[in-house]
């Protein structure tokens, strides 16, 4: 028998330190800009306040890749809404709920 656990545990993300100033410049250099930056500060300050009451890095993290995500998937979805396609077809969660009630 063995004293080694049976599963590896998963690495926690851990950013590099410059990580947040180097979103906020990216930020700053998409035309989205005058939304994005207000809208990530805000949520970095709320982040900040979070980890300092609780001792957890977990929401920082977390904004730091609900926004790294935003930034890389914002040139696709600039493609689809330039494209021209139809998303009519699409059903709004809401509706989905009231179906199953």
């Amino acid at each position: 028998m063995s004293a080694q656990p049976e599963h590896t545990p998963v690495p926690t993300y851990a950013p590099a330190p410059g990580a947040p100033a180097e979103l906020l410049a990216q930020l700053h250099a998409d035309h989205r800009a005058p939304r994005w930056v207000p809208a990530f500060e805000q949520e970095w300050t709320a982040a900040l306040e979070e980890s300092r009451r609780t001792y957890s890095l977990a929401t920082l993290y977390e904004v730091l890749q609900d926004w790294q995500a935003r930034l890389v998937s914002a040139p696709t979805v600039d493609a689809f809404a330039t494209s021209g396609r139809d998303d009519s077809g699409f059903v709004e969660p809401e509706q989905i709920r009231r179906r199953h009630r």
